[in-house]
């Protein structure tokens, strides 16, 4: 390779969901990208024009967006270059690096069958023949692949991969109707857009021998290659929705923050010694494409709970309280400015079990509900005449306190408890009923708190009015 700067790219085709495998191959060059001080670039293969719509080209945008990862330039459109591949399919030609192939549908079905019998791969009588020749009738261009020899691949990855070019057939560069195909038009874009450095899923990694040969049709510097391996599910099978979540719109759907995903897509298949947290700015520093495992990673979904979890209790509160909001929001809460202050208080209180947003947003409904609230049978029963008696004098102590902090509330509620000559659990989970409605709930003090004085004071005195 020469010592150009290095130019990454990722090159998804806007068909549908953006998936997870293909978030990680853009992670990876973006990070190899910034770890070399590079460039990392977009370009949408979007030539099945049926699929390719506006709405599937914004998924693509959205996905990179959502996850951080922004390319350096604007995006290039494949299907809009389509005459520069002719361009270059012709310039093949001249220089006799490619071919028309004048074989009708027949014809080459017949060859197909003669190729299958001998054991060899498809080859086509106008591969030699003068164009002088030419019927007129419909023809294909054909890169003259190598017959002999051998085509070595040095992946970052893999390793080092050769294949027999006697066992490569005549690619076609150009069908019938004069579109391109996918392999021209990739070597085509790839070098004008200076890319140094394919690094892709190892599903192409057999076209990698292809594309060669059409950069050296060219006399084009062939980039480096670096194909990295499937994610597979935890059963260690290929990645299918019977293993949940496949698209990155799904992980943001489920609550997962965009840097816990680059944290632990990062960790899928590279790592850094035993380190599972770590910034962007320490992946950087720290990434190599040629320290990527050739073997197929497995998600897990516990390790990726557990790093989720790490950064929501990292979070800015607000941040966070703009993400519940939105949640909450979707399942029809009605969110008003009092709401928010509640959520703020509550979210450092429930956040540390929180392994996803849902369930964060789960944690904080206790504070956020609109009295009366309607206590489960479960919570009535734990209402007898003592604990109300009992409620009702810790209420007093409640109103007189000076101090409505986590601390200064854990203490009362112990004092009352001594003053009583009782544990805790004989009104406790009474008064957390009252308070939580049934919900989940912090401890004590942490719903008091969440709650606030005057809401909480309430909640009791609605507990104690009712004949429940």
């Amino acid at each position: 390779m020469s010592d150009r700067p290095v130019r990454t790219r990722i090159a998804p085709s806007p068909t549908g969901d953006m998936h997870i495998g293909t978030a990680r191959t853009a992670l990876f060059n973006w990070l190899y990208a910034r770890h070399t001080g590079g460039q990392f670039l977009l370009r949408i293969e979007d030539t099945d024009r049926e699929r390719s719509t506006p709405n599937a080209v914004q998924v693509i945008f959205d996905g990179l967006k959502w996850l951080g990862l922004d390319p350096d330039e604007e995006p290039v459109f494949q299907f809009a270059r389509a005459d520069r591949h002719r361009e270059v399919a012709q310039a093949l030609l001249e220089k006799g690096a490619a071919y028309k192939d004048f074989m009708t549908p027949e014809e080459l079905e017949a060859e197909r069958e003669l190729a299958r019998a001998e054991g060899r791969v498809v080859r086509s009588p106008w591969r030699d023949r003068s164009p002088n020749d030419a019927p007129d009738r419909p023809f294909v261009v054909r890169l003259k692949t190598p017959q002999t020899g051998e085509t070595v691949i040095d992946d970052q990855v893999k390793g080092r991969i050769v294949f027999q070019n006697e066992n490569l057939d005549d690619l076609i560069l150009l069908r019938t109707d004069g579109t391109p195909t996918y392999n021209l038009a990739v070597v085509v874009d790839d070098h004008d857009m200076g890319i140094t450095h394919v690094i892709r899923g190892d599903d192409h990694l057999n076209n990698a021998a292809r594309q060669t040969h059409i950069y050296q049709g060219m006399g084009w510097e062939v980039p480096a290659w670096a194909h990295l391996p499937m994610i597979h599910g935890p059963d260690g099978k290929k990645l299918s929705k019977r293993h949940g979540a496949q698209a990155v719109s799904e992980f943001d759907s489920m609550g997962y923050l965009p840097e816990a995903m680059r944290n632990y897509l990062a960790k899928l298949g590279w790592g850094h010694g035993d380190d599972e947290i770590f910034s962007d700015e320490q992946a950087k520093a720290w990434f190599d494409i040629t320290d990527v495992v050739s073997a197929p990673a497995r998600l897990d979904w516990d390790k990726l709970n557990h790093v989720n979890n790490h950064y929501i209790r990292q979070a800015d509160v607000p941040r966070l309280t703009g993400l519940v909001e939105t949640i909450l929001k979707s399942r029809d809460w009605a969110i008003s400015g009092d709401d928010r202050e509640v959520l703020a208080r509550t979210i450092p209180l429930v956040r540390d079990g929180a392994k996803t947003l849902l369930e964060l947003a789960d944690a904080c409904v206790f504070a956020i509900r609109k009295r009366p609230l309607e206590l489960p049978e479960k919570a009535k029963g734990l209402l007898t005449e003592e604990t109300r008696g009992r409620l009702s004098r810790l209420a007093e102590q409640l109103k007189a306190a000076q101090a409505w902090q986590v601390g200064d509330l854990e203490s009362l509620i112990r004092a009352f408890a001594e003053a009583e000559g009782v544990g805790i659990g004989k009104f406790g989970p009474a008064l957390r009923a009252v308070l939580s409605g049934g919900s989940p709930a912090p401890d004590l003090a942490g719903a008091l708190v969440a709650i606030g004085r005057e809401e909480s004071l309430a909640r009791v005195e609605d507990a104690l009015s009712s004949g429940a």
